[in-house]
């Protein structure tokens, strides 16, 4: 266990409780502000960070993620400056997991090698790329393993128990469950069936089960906290960057303050789910 997304994932199952996963997107809406997020969401109470890779056509994102991947792009962004910032967190930050999540192109498009090359150095943990099926993941899986970045798998309400061997086969740090059919942030799933879906999950794998897409409020986060190893939360948290927004886009005064403080309100509600499911006895 020496990478940070087993060592972090121990320490929640130590303490009882499941974990808080923010998504931000690199470079969102400008270099210096997405710095002070992404420095500020361990303090807020992030325990692991998704960082989106900005790409021109995030195809399984609905309109606030794609809006603020084209921000990051018109302020700079790329992969160079995708990796600087997570070098950049780094010089501050050696304990939080870090996953890049995205798209297959801008990492085929910066050269498959020497981007895990590169992403190792920087501090990356793992990667979550959405367009990659199992069938045509070689060509990236084989090089990530060396390089001890662990390649987290996404399965969804329609990966029947026949494909999900497959799809977990060569997965690592956690399995990332997709509770909607569709794109980011549109929708939010039945709690029931969340919960059903899980439990399918845990009779394939070991790894713990994070769950995300349509987890917009801290009560919604901490109802999926009862049961799953993780609530991711992206979407919303992306909102919060558009709400501090003026009319040309730039970034409020208020900004990076109102983003970190819907972290801390997520990670308060993930944080006392289960202790709030106890029997009142048990629970002090």
């Amino acid at each position: 266990m020496s990478g940070r997304i087993d060592k972090r994932f121990a320490a929640l199952r130590k303490e009882g409780r499941a974990g808080l996963v923010t998504f931000v997107t690199a470079g969102d809406p400008d270099p210096t502000t997405a710095r002070a997020i992404l420095k500020g969401l361990p303090g807020a109470g992030a325990d692991l960070i998704e960082l989106g890779m900005p790409f021109s056509d995030p195809m399984a994102d609905g309109p606030a993620i794609q809006q603020s991947s084209l921000r990051a792009l018109k302020a700079g962004a790329s992969m160079t400056t995708t990796l600087a910032q997570v070098s950049d967190f780094r010089q501050g930050d050696d304990e939080t997991p870090i996953v890049l999540m995205g798209y297959y192109n801008p990492i085929y498009v910066y050269g498959v090698e020497k981007f895990l090359k590169d992403a190792k150095a920087a501090g990356v943990d793992g990667l979550i790329v959405v367009d990659l099926p199992p069938e045509e993941e070689d060509e990236l899986t084989s090089p990530a393993a060396g390089m001890d970045i662990d390649l987290i798998r996404l399965t969804t309400p329609t990966t029947d128990d026949g494909r999900l061997p497959r799809v977990v086969e060569k997965a690592g740090g956690f399995v990332y469950y997709v509770s909607i059919t569709g794109i980011t942030g549109t929708a939010t799933a039945a709690e029931s069936d969340v919960e059903s879906a899980v439990s399918r999950l845990r009779r394939h794998t070991d790894l713990p089960v994070a769950v995300g897409f349509g987890i917009k409020t801290p009560e919604q986060a901490a109802a999926i906290a009862r049961f799953a190893d993780a609530a991711v939360v992206g979407s919303a948290l992306v909102g919060k960057v558009v709400e501090a927004l003026d009319d040309h886009g730039v970034a409020g005064p208020q900004l990076v303050e109102g983003v970190l403080a819907f972290a801390s309100a997520l990670a308060k509600g993930v944080r006392g789910a289960r202790k709030e499911s106890m029997p009142r006895e048990t629970a002090k």
